[in-house]
This record gives structure tokens, sequence and C-alpha cells, in this order.
């Protein structure tokens, strides 16, 4: 299934990847890769069947049609991935703390990927050409927050990664996708159209949170992804929607992609 907000066709094809289109053509992705969610090695934690599973079933996709790929943190850097999705004169943007280097997997070093790779800092603004506006915003668990252990220790410490604030096509749709983040006082000053919500609670904000969070941005649309795709993600994503469209958001699940 693929949701159509604005001008726009949105696709989410497990873990943190989505896909935006424009009706002008003009496609971006989040965080591609991982997981085998585009090598269609997928398979649901415990076995089950993926065509049950609250999750998009996995697919073997290669189209190369990205004119930008926005990356957000170490955790979220596939090499591979991105070069499945990236056309040949597409725009990588990187967060300034990917160091791949000292990832635990196998994964090119930036330099040798053949695309244009721009790095950004926490709060960076960067115009790609043809494409729209990408703007960095700080992403992390707050020591003081839910998800800290007792002595403050977080999956995602400050510094670590960011979310991204980018525009699409030529409406100028404006799509927020926070990458693995507590659901921080900053993001509901964020407009954004399109809300990319990461629900899977472990490791960021909870779908209680980020439901929360949905009703003081108030966009135009809200579509979860980042949820199901391992054990440690699980969400219940009927019961996010339902508290999302009471608080009067509208709300879509994309959990069929082919």
């Amino acid at each position: 299934m693929t949701v159509r907000h604005d001008d726009l066709r949105v696709t989410w094809y497990g873990y943190a990847t989505a896909r935006i289109e424009s009706e002008d053509g003009t496609v971006a992705y989040t965080d591609p890769g991982r997981y085998g969610v585009l090598t269609g090695e997928w398979t649901p934690p415990g076995g089950g069947n993926p065509k049950e599973a609250a999750h998009p079933r996995a697919t073997d996709h290669r189209p190369m049609d990205a004119d930008l790929v926005l990356v957000t943190h170490d955790h979220h850097y596939d090499s591979a991935g991105i070069e499945r999705v990236a056309a040949d004169d597409a725009t990588v943007v990187v967060y300034d703390g990917v160091d791949p280097a000292g990832i635990e997997r196998d994964v090119k070093p930036l330099k040798d990927l053949p695309f244009e790779v721009v790095r950004v800092d926490e709060t960076d603004h960067v115009a790609v050409d043809g494409v729209g506006d990408v703007w960095s915003v700080p992403a992390y668990n707050d020591p003081d927050g839910p998800h800290a252990n007792d002595d403050g220790a977080v999956p995602h410490p400050k510094g670590l990664g960011v979310g991204y604030r980018f525009t699409v096509g030529a409406n100028d749709t404006s799509v927020f996708w926070p990458g693995d983040s507590d659901a921080l006082a900053a993001f509901a000053e964020l407009d954004a159209s399109l809300f990319l919500a990461n629900i899977s609670g472990s490791v960021c904000m909870s779908g209680a949170e980020a439901a929360a969070l949905a009703d003081r941005m108030d966009p135009d649309l809200v579509v979860p992804i980042h949820y199901n795709t391992q054990a440690f993600l699980e969400a219940d994503s009927a019961s996010f929607a339902s508290d999302v469209a009471k608080r009067g958001v509208p709300v879509a699940l994309d959990e069929s992609a082919e």
C-alpha cells in the first residue's frame, strides 16, 4: 500500500526506510536498508507469517531512483541500502556523527559512496537543488527521560544522531522524520505537514509518546514507521492510530508494501 498526502506518495518498506515521491517525480528516502527490508530477506520476529505481520513484507527493492537520501545516525547507516535506492546524481545527507569506521557491520566508508555526500551538524540547513530544503535537528534520549536506565545511560545520547525536517516537490510539502529519539519538546515547534512517527518505544518514543507529540505538532497527516521489524521494536500500531485519530489528527498505516 502507498499513502497519498498532498502531492506526495509515501511508502514504508520496513525499519526506518520510507520512500517519499512527489507528483513531479522527486524522490526522497529516509534511512534506507538493514534487516533485509530491501533485499527480501526480512521475516517477522519469532518466525511469524509475513502476510499477517503489522509490517510491510520484505521486497527485493533496487530502484536507484532517489534524488535525496537522509541518514540520521550510525544505527541506520547501511551503505548497501543507500546504493540500492540512490540515483547516480543523488544527494546523500549524512549527520556528522555517523562514523562508518566505528560500525560493527560491513559498511563502506562515506568517501567510497558514488554520490554527492553532504555532512550536516545538529542544526544545519541545506538546500538540495531540484529537491527541496533539509533541516537537521538534535535527536536523542534524555538521560532523565523515560528511555534512560537508572544511571542515566541511554541508547541514543545527545550527539549520536539527528532528525530531519525536509521539503519535497513543487508544493514544498514538509516532512518530519525524528530518527531515534525521545518525543522532545522542541519537535512540537516544527512546522511539518507529514509526520513520520517513530513508535517502537524501547529505544525511542513510544506510541503513546508519539501520539501526544502529534497532538502538539498538529501535522496534516501522521504515518508511523520503524516498528515491528525486530522484537525490540514491537509496537501496537492499531492502538497508536486510534490514539492519534481520537486527538483529531489524521493518521494512516502503511503495512503492506510489496
